[in-house]
C-alpha cells in the first residue's frame, strides 16, 4: 500500500541526522551493563562466596549473568518495540511488493531483525550462565557443556529460559523474513509470548503471591519494551524524507503512555511485594528500588513535555530538540533496566517468604481462607493480577467510548452497557471471588469458575456488541498506518476467524474443548501450573465467545444461519453440555486425585462427593446462560421479522403492492386454466 500523507512537511537528512539504531543500541546497552554491574559489584555481588568444601561457579559467571541478563533486556526491549512501531506508528504494508515505503520498511524491520538476533545470542548466554550459577560449575568444567541438555528438558528454569531463546530465534527469523504488516504483527505476538518465561524465572518463582509477582513481570518487561523500543525506532527513522515524524510521534505517544502506566503500575505492584516496611527503603536494595522510582519519574515528566510540545515543534520542522531528549530518555531508560538487572540479583529485605510456607500454600502460592462458607461466596475475594485490571480496564472502555457516541449525538443502547458490565463483573467473581480463590483446592468451586467463564460470561459480552463500539467510536486514520479501528476489521475479516466463527465451527469448538480438557492431563496442569491456569481462563472465555457470537451477536463477523438453525444448535450444545455434567457425576474415579489429596482443605470430607457436587453445579450453571441466549435469539428472532415485514410495506407503498397484484394474477390465471377443459 503507497500512502505518504503527512502532518508535517518532509525533513531532510541533511537538516536533521537521525541517530543510527546499533550505535544508539549499543550505547543504551552499555548502560545498562555499566550500571548492573556498579550496584552488584557495591553489593559484593560480583564476587563469589568460598564456602569450604563446597562448589563455586566462579567469577565469569558472576559477572557473565548480569551482563547477558542486561543485553538480553535491552536487545528484548528493541525488537518489541520496533515491531510494535511496524504495526501501530509507520505506514502499513499489505503486500510484499516495492513501495515507496521499502525505505523506512527495510531500516526498521533491519533493526528489529539486528535486535532479535542479539537477543537469541544474549538469550543463550544467559542460559549456559544460569546452569553455571544453579550447578555451581565453572564454564571450564566439560561436564557444564554436556549437561546443559537435560537442564533445558528437566529443570522448571532451564525450560522456561529455553522456552525464551526460542521465542528469541523465531522473532529474528520473522523480522529478516516478513514482508506485511500482518506478518510483522505475527512475530511481534510470538515475541510478546516469549517475555512470559523471562517472567517466571525471578525471585517470586517459589514464593507467596507467585502469581501477582510473575504477572506485574510480565506487564514491566511489556511496558518497558513498548516505551523504549518504540522510541529508538523513532530515532532510527526520524530523519527519513519517507516519514511523517508528527504523525508517527503522536502515534507513539499513545502506545509510551500506556507502556509507561504498564511499567509504573507492576513495578509499583514488585516494590510492594519485596519491600513491607518503609525502614527497608533505608537498605541497599531499597535505595536502588528509589532510584528506579526518580529515574521512571523523569521519564514521565520528560515524556508528558515531549507529548505537550514537540508534536507541535516537528509539524513546524524543528526536530532537533525532540531528538537530544529522546536521546536522553533513551539513555536513562537503559540505567533504569540496568537497576531492574541488578535487582533482580539481589536478595529483597523481606525475603519474600517471611514465614514458612505449608504444603498447601508451597503449591498454590497464596495463604488458603477457612472454610467456605455462604457468605464467603459474596466475601472471599484475592484480586487476579492479570484479569483484574483487564475487567476494570475493558469498562473503563467502554464507558468511555459509549460517552464519546452520545455526545457526538449517536445514541447506544443501554443494555448492551448493561451486558457489557455485567459479563466482566462475572469474569472479575469468577478469577478473583471465591469461585478464583478456591477453585485450586475443591473441584466443585473449579466448576463454578469454569462454567462461568465458558457459558456465562461470554454471553454478556457478545450482547454488548463491542466491535461494533469500537467501530462507531474510533476514528478511522488517514495517513496509512493501522490502529485499533484498522486492525480490528482486518482480525474481523481474517480468514482464521471467518473459520474460527463459522456457527458449526465455533460449536465443535466449545463442546470439544470440554471433552479435551477433562479427558487428558490439562486439567490437572491448569491447576498446578499458573500459566496452564492462564491458559484455560483464555481458551474457554475464547472458545465460549465464539459460540455465543455465532448465535446471537450482532458484531460484523461470519455470516450467521438462519434463526431456527441458531435455535437447533443451541439445543445441540447445551444438551450435550448436560449430558457431559451427568456423565461425570455418574463418574467413580476422582480426576487430580493425587493434586486434590495434597491441596485439598480438611473440612472437605469427600473429594468424591466433592466432585459430584462440582459436576452437578456444572448442570445447573448451564441454565441461566441457556435462558439469556434463548431471550436474546427470540428477541432477535421477532425483531428481524418486525423489519422484514416493515421492508415488505415500504415496498409496497412504493410500488403500490405490485407483488401481491402479480400474485393474484397468477392465481387467478391457475383458476382459468382448470375451468378451460370443463368448457
Amino acid at each position: 500500500m503507497t500512502v505518504t500523507t503527512t502532518t508535517n512537511p518532509p525533513t531532510s537528512p541533511r537538516q536533521v541526522r537521525s541517530p543510527r539504531g546499533a550505535l544508539l543500541g549499543v550505547t543504551g546497552a552499555g548502560v545498562a551493563v555499566a550500571v548492573a554491574l556498579a550496584l552488584l559489584g557495591l553489593v559484593g555481588q560480583l564476587t563469589p562466596e568460598v564456602e569450604p568444601g563446597l562448589p563455586v561457579p566462579g567469577t565469569a559467571t558472576q559477572a557473565g549473568l548480569p551482563i547477558a541478563t542486561a543485553l538480553r533486556d535491552i536487545a528484548t526491549a528493541i525488537t518489541l518495540g520496533s515491531l510494535l512501531m511496524l504495526c501501530w506508528s509507520l505506514p502499513a504494508r499489505t503486500r510484499a511488493t516495492p513501495s515507496s515505503d521499502d525505505a523506512v520498511w527495510l531500516r526498521v524491520t533491519s533493526l528489529a531483525a539486528m535486535a532479535g538476533w542479539a537477543w537469541s545470542g544474549a538469550a543463550a548466554a544467559v542460559f549456559v550462565f544460569a546452569y553455571s550459577d544453579l550447578a555451581a560449575v565453572p564454564l571450564s568444567e566439560p561436564m557444564l557443556w554436556s549437561s546443559l541438555t537435560s537442564f533445558a528438558t528437566e529443570f522448571e528454569l532451564g525450560r522456561y529460559l529455553a522456552l525464551n531463546l526460542g521465542a528469541a530465534l523465531f522473532v529474528a527469523i520473522g523480522a529478516s523474513m516478513a514482508r506485511t504488516t500482518g506478518g510483522i504483527a505475527v512475530v511481534a505476538t510470538v515475541g510478546v509470548v516469549g517475555l512470559w518465561p523471562v517472567a517466571l524465572t525471578g525471585h517470586a518463582a517459589g514464593s507467596l503471591n507467585h502469581d501477582i509477582a510473575v504477572t506485574a513481570q510480565m506487564f514491566h518487561l511489556l511496558g518497558l519494551s513498548v516505551w523504549l523500543g518504540g522510541l529508538v525506532a523513532l530515532l532510527v527513522v526520524a530523519g527519513m524524507r519517507e516519514v511523517g515524524l508528527a504523525a508517527a510521534v503522536r502515534h507513539y505517544s499513545t502506545l509510551a503512555l500506556w507502556g509507561f502506566a504498564l511499567t509504573a503500575a507492576s513495578g509499583l505492584v514488585n516494590a510492594l511485594l519485596r519491600v513491607d516496611a518503609w525502614s527497608q527503603l533505608a537498605t541497599t536494595y531499597g535505595l536502588a528500588l528509589l532510584t528506579k522510582v526518580l529515574l521512571l519519574a523523569a521519564l514521565a515528566a520528560a515524556g508528558l513535555a515531549q507529548r505537550r510540545a514537540a508534536i507541535g515543534r516537528l509539524e513546524a520542522g524543528r526536530p532537533r530538540t525532540f531528538l537530544r531528549v529522546a536521546v536522553l530518555e533513551v539513555l536513562t531508560m537503559a540505567a533504569a533496566a540496568g537497576l531492574g538487572v541488578a535487582l533482580g540479583r539481589m536478595q529483597p529485605p523481606n525475603g519474600l517468604n517471611p514465614a514458612p510456607l505449608q504444603t498447601v500454600e508451597s503449591l498454590i502460592y497464596y495463604r488458603l481462607p477457612g472454610p467456605l462458607d455462604w457468605p464467603g461466596w459474596v466475601t472471599t475475594w484475592r484480586l487476579d493480577p492479570l484479569w483484574a485490571p483487564v475487567a476494570v480496564g475493558a469498562v473503563v472502555w467502554y464507558l468511555v467510548a459509549a460517552v464519546r457516541l452520545r455526545r457526538r449525538g449517536d445514541a447506544w443502547s443501554w443494555g448492551r452497557t448493561a451486558a457489557w458490565v455485567i459479563g466482566w463483573a462475572l469474569l472479575l467473581w469468577s478469577t478473583s471471588g471465591s469461585p478464583g480463590v478456591y477453585g485450586k483446592v475443591m473441584f466443585s468451586m473449579h466448576m463454578v469458575q469454569h462454567m462461568s467463564i465458558a457459558t456465562g460470561v461470554p454471553v454478556f459480552l457478545v450482547l454488548g456488541a463491542p466491535v461494533t463500539l469500537l467501530l462507531r467510536s474510533t476514528p478511522a486514520r488517514r495517513d496509512g498506518t493501522w490502529g485499533a479501528r484498522e486492525w480490528t476489521l482486518r482480525i474481523v475479516r481474517s480468514p482464521v476467524s471467518q473459520i474460527l466463527g463459522n456457527p458449526l465451527v465455533a460449536a465443535a469448538f466449545f463442546v470439544g474443548s470440554l471433552v479435551v480438557f477433562y479427558s487428558s492431563g490439562l486439567f490437572e496442569l491448569s491447576l498446578r501450573s499458573h500459566t496452564g491456569h492462564v491458559v484455560m481462563v483464555i481458551h474457554f472465555l475464547v472458545a465460549g465467545y465464539l459460540f455465543a457470537n455465532a448465535v446471537v451477536g450482532v458484531d460484523p463477523g461470519p455470516k450467521r444461519p438462519a434463526y431456527p438453525m441458531r435455535a437447533l444448535l443451541v439445543m445441540m450444545v447445551f444438551g450435550y453440555h448436560a449430558f457431559f455434567s451427568v456423565s461425570l457425576m455418574a463418574r467413580s474415579t476422582v480426576m487430580a486425585a493425587d493434586w486434590f489429596r495434597l491441596v485439598g482443605p480438611d473440612w472437605v470430607s469427600s473429594l468424591a462427593e466433592d466432585q459430584y457436587l462440582g459436576a452437578s453445579i456444572g448442570w445447573a450453571l448451564g441454565d441461566y446462560p441457556l435462558a439469556v441466549i434463548a431471550g436474546a435469539l427470540m428477541w432477535q428472532w421477532v425483531r428481524a421479522d418486525h423489519a422484514e415485514q416493515r421492508r415488505h410495506d415500504r415496498q409496497a407503498d412504493r410500488d403500490g403492492d405490485a407483488q401481491l397484484a402479480s400474485y393474484n394474477a397468477y392465481l387467478q390465471s391457475l383458476a382459468r386454466s382448470e375451468d378451460s377443459p370443463r368448457r
